[in-house]
């Protein structure tokens, strides 16, 4: 499942790519027909990711205001376990890489013989007929289609995809907890209070608590793993029997991980200067994380075999001296 830096990365994306534009919106599979229709040929004005959750804002044309519109149609998506964006589009793109996809020119660019201008920009799919981009066909179950006449963003097997009001919106926000992407959450006071009085107010284990979306939005299985081994913390102990001040170092330390891994563009928890300075045979993972998937093998630090159990139906890494 992504985890919150993925979500922002494509929220990026989109913005990018289809902000301020009036869409052709579709659903290829059928099961978004209406709400498609509904939308269809509105201008994106705003996209707002927390934690998993993405939020796509539509309004009708002659109300856009370069993303300053006020918006009651938002389109709120949670990829869950098997969804994913698929993107193409003409040479004004240029494709960074991990889900990152930026329009660089107002008006598409055709193909030239610049061969360094060419190789700069992106055409992932799609054909030119009579100086016209035309988009690919769709690729398997398309619940969510977005064209413009110079990209195509295709939406499949999200766990959720529905058009909302904006104050459905502000409920479902409501239900989550702060999100450590947020700019400047790391020394956000409210945020951190939250954060700290959630975790210390139950007696649930903090491995579970990590992955409680209403506790902190955006934290996945790789997160958890490795932010409770950098705290020093067991898995297993309970937020009640956590002091106030090591939860807000955790809530710290959340914040600077998963920052970490939006800025290195894929979900990379290792510090470079802790990083093996040469692979190890068998262990790929060493090179990118402390103990998520690394069952068996030493602990980068103590030499301890990192364990594994299950926790509410997902894998449970750490490391049992390190975080005793």
């Amino acid at each position: 499942m992504p985890e919150g830096d993925a979500v922002r990365r494509l929220a990026t994306t989109l913005t990018d790519v289809f902000g301020g534009q009036s869409c052709e919106l579709s659903s290829p599979q059928g099961r978004f027909a209406s709400s498609a229709a509904l939308l269809d040929g509105w201008v994106m004005e705003r996209v707002h990711a927390h934690g998993k959750h993405m939020f796509i804002g539509f309004v009708p044309p002659e109300l856009s205001d370069g993303g300053e519109a006020d918006i009651d149609h938002w389109i709120h998506i949670h990829l869950g376990l098997y969804g994913t964006w698929r993107f193409s589009g003409d040479e004004s793109l240029v494709d960074h890489g991990h889900g990152v996809v930026e329009r660089l020119a107002p008006e598409p660019a055709r193909p030239g013989p610049e061969g360094a201008h060419k190789a700069e920009r992106w055409n992932s799919g799609g054909s030119y007929e009579g100086g016209a981009w035309n988009p690919p066909a769709p690729i398997g179950q398309v619940r969510l289609r977005i064209l413009t006449p110079y990209a195509v963003g295709d939406l499949s097997g999200p766990n959720r995809c529905e058009v909302i009001t904006d104050a459905e919106r502000q409920v479902a926000l409501a239900k989550l907890g702060p999100d450590p992407l947020v700019p400047g959450a790391r020394d956000d006071q409210e945020a951190t209070e939250a954060f700290v009085q959630a975790v210390r107010s139950r007696k649930r284990a903090i491995g579970e608590l990590m992955m409680d979306q209403s506790i902190v939005a955006g934290v996945g299985n790789i997160y958890r793993a490795d932010i409770l081994f950098l705290a020093g913390l067991s898995p297993m102990r309970t937020g009640n029997r956590i002091a106030a001040s090591r939860v807000a170092e955790l809530w710290r330390l959340t914040c600077d991980i998963m920052n970490r891994g939006l800025a290195a563009g894929r979900l990379d928890t290792m510090d470079p200067q802790e990083a093996p300075e040469q692979e190890i045979p068998g262990d790929a993972e060493a090179s990118r994380w402390y103990v998520y998937h690394r069952t068996g093998r030493p602990c980068l630090r103590c030499g301890t075999p990192v364990a594994e159990k299950p926790m509410q139906g997902r894998r449970l890494f750490w490391c049992p001296s390190c975080q005793r």
